[in-house]
């Protein structure tokens, strides 16, 4: 058996000295004819205590490590090592020193060839299951491995994350199931699996399913998940009267409030009263301040008018002066060439001397120029005083035209601006402006600001009529947002009512298309606007209402006659005024 590999025919030669030129050492030659199967490998760990049903063969034990020979490689002097412990030998003595421990002689790595037919002998080996006395299986050195991945008596630790505890393989799903303290296992509120020990802890602190007393006392068990949506109907939380915008200050649980409203209802009509009479008074201040700046709007009208026909005839005498500059331009050409002529013709006089008669022509030609020219410089110097005065005449126009305008505009503010939370805006042309929104023209429409009250929060809707973001080309878009207004500093930030928008059934059946928001208190948009800025972010619904619902409805009609009404109200509870 020692000897049934040691001859190499021709192919396997060839082969053997193809791999010595391309190595480069005889070691490294060595090394490659023996890697280590995977199933030997494996075995490293538990040579030497192997159990085999017949005794080893003297043979079979190498030499280096007194243990069965996994991967046997073969010396010239016959004798057959482990590969590992052949390799190690190698590594920890001198190339030239290395010798066999049995009988001392040298080993070559050239001459080292692995053993195959010593190797399936081994494999076939039948040793005891290294889990006895427990497991009485007998199996091949060869088949070891595989049947120690099933043996129901290999020792296996717990592979719950935590566990130390080590056991056999058939009761470790026992243990993973049902015994193990780092088990998983459901809530039993939420199902949601959690670790066994932190259960009671998820229970009592974070299960959003478990019902909890509620923590203002109303004697109600609530899911813990629900505990705010519960805060807006619990009977024991403290509240305002609904009248508090009106005057009343009465605050108590909301099942006293209840009470009060109900039991207060004349004196509720009362400030209600007063509170119109305010209103009333401030709407006829507002009317006289319209009426005032329609004044104002017709005295510069009028003002407009005169400057107009003031400068009509100075534009006239305008373009006159400028055909006059034009022809004294072009005279001034022509007498610049004529006086070129004159120096030539006097040059040539001068040195030709001619009769005193020639001459004094010659100067009365240049005098006659010279006057010409004089004439053209101060016509210049005329027109550049009339262009002078035309643009003065004109920055006073741009002037008062910008004034006209201002005025018209804050004068439809005026009569545009609500001072009570609502806003009802009518959008004409709906079909033109979609058309041109979604031709990239006029990508969104804004409405006069409006305000919670005459010192209160100052904001405006905005309309993307063709959609906006998600909704772009199949939604309307609606947002309302926040800007500068007078009285930001004594406000309270953030900005915290409910927004309600709507768009108007115009069928007289009421069936509006309304969405709401709650502000987000961290949201930019909602804190105070810097004044030097136009507004906040807007915040709204990109997929207000799609486009087919809102020209098409069922039962309602939105667009009537190209014209669409959206309205925005502001929950004015809580709100108190200035």
């Amino acid at each position: 058996m020692a000897t049934a590999d040691t001859k190499l025919d021709g192919s396997d030669a060839s082969s053997l000295q193809s791999d010595e030129s391309r190595l480069g050492s005889d070691e490294s030659r060595m090394r490659s004819t023996g890697p280590v199967g995977s199933w030997e490998s494996e075995l490293t760990s538990i040579q030497h205590s192997l159990k085999f049903v017949l005794k080893l063969k003297e043979e079979f034990v190498c030499p280096i490590c007194s243990g069965v020979v996994l991967n046997p490689q073969q010396n010239s002097c016959g004798h057959i090592y482990c590969f590992h412990c052949l390799q190690g030998l190698l590594e920890s003595s001198s190339p030239s020193s290395p010798v066999c421990p049995v009988d001392g002689a040298v080993i070559t790595p050239a001459e080292v060839f692995q053993d195959n037919c010593c190797k399936r002998e081994i494999s076939s080996l039948e040793v005891f299951c290294t889990n006895s006395p427990e497991c009485t299986s007998v199996i091949t050195l060869h088949h070891l491995q595989d049947h120690l991945r099933l043996c129901q008596y290999e020792q296996l630790q717990c592979t719950n994350p935590g566990c130390m505890v080590v056991l056999q393989r058939r009761y470790l799903q026992e243990h993973l199931s049902n015994t193990c303290p780092q088990r998983t296992e459901p809530c039993p509120y939420c199902r949601q699996p959690h670790q066994l020990s932190l259960i009671q802890d998820h229970v009592q602190s974070s299960c959003p399913d478990v019902a909890v007393d509620c923590p203002n006392s109303c004697s109600q068990k609530v899911p813990r998940h629900k505990l705010t949506e519960h805060r807006e109907s619990c009977p024991e939380v403290l509240v305002d009267c609904s009248y508090k915008k009106f005057g009343c200050s009465v605050q108590d649980k909301r099942g006293k409030v209840k009470l009060h409203e109900d039991a207060a209802v004349n004196h509720h009509m009362l400030l209600v009263l007063r509170s119109n009479t305010n209103l009333e008074q401030q709407v006829g201040v507002l009317q006289e301040e319209v009426l005032l700046r329609q004044q104002e709007v017709q005295t510069d009208s009028l003002l407009l008018t005169g400057l107009q026909k003031k400068i009509r005839p100075l534009l006239q005498q305008s373009s006159h002066h400028e055909n006059v500059i034009s022809t004294a331009q072009r005279t001034l050409s022509r007498q610049e060439d004529v006086l070129s002529t004159v120096q030539l013709e006097v040059q040539q006089v001068s040195r030709g001397l001619p009769g005193l008669e020639e001459l004094e022509q010659l100067r009365k030609s240049l005098d006659a120029v010279m006057q010409e020219v004089s004439a053209a410089e101060a016509l210049r110097e005329h027109l550049g005083t009339l262009e002078e005065n035309l643009k003065h005449h004109s920055g006073l126009l741009d002037l008062h035209t910008a004034q006209l305008n201002r005025n018209k505009q804050h004068l439809q503010e005026l009569e545009a601006t609500s001072y009570d939370g609502k806003m009802i805006w009518k959008i004409q042309d709906f079909r033109k402006r979609r058309d041109a929104e979604a031709g990239g023209q006029q990508p969104c429409l804004s409405s006069m600001p409006f305000h919670t009250g005459r010192c209160g929060y100052k904001m405006a809707i905005k309309a993307y009529l063709n959609g906006d973001g998600e909704g772009r080309g199949t939604h309307l878009s609606l947002y309302v947002v926040l800007m500068p207004g007078d009285f930001d500093a004594l406000l309270q930030w953030p900005f915290k009512q409910t927004v309600t928008l709507s768009v108007l059934d115009q069928s007289g059946a009421g069936n509006h298309r309304s969405l709401s928001f709650r502000p987000d208190p961290v949201s930019k948009s909602f804190q105070q606007p810097a004044a030097d800025s136009v507004s906040n972010v807007a915040v709204g619904f990109s997929c207000f209402i799609s486009l087919n619902k809102l020209e098409t409805p069922q039962n309602a009609v939105y667009v009537k006659e190209d014209t669409l009404f959206v309205k925005a109200k502001v929950d004015m509870a809580g709100l108190e005024h200035l």
